[in-house]
């Protein structure tokens, strides 16, 4: 079997950088953030199992996208 690629010694690697703190509490406001609106959607609004599970989907699939652009744009700015 042939290797087509250089493989990379452990210490030549680009280190992966560290997730900050506030990166964290972001992660975790926005994770319950979307529980809560699923909790809304279940409990206040009445609107059945699987109408709020595939609502709080919506929307924490529309964060991860915005997440993913403000990521994208950060990364070609510097």
């Amino acid at each position: 079997m042939t290797v087509d690629h250089d493989v990379l010694p452990d210490d030549d690697r680009a280190r992966q950088q560290e997730v900050s703190p506030a990166a964290l509490v972001g992660y975790a406001a926005a994770a319950t953030g979307i529980f809560g609106w699923f909790l809304f959607g279940l409990l206040v609004q009445r609107q059945g199992f699987v109408d709020s599970v595939g609502e709080s989907a919506g929307a924490a699939f529309a964060l991860l996208l915005a997440v993913s652009v403000v990521g994208t744009l950060r990364r070609n700015g510097d």
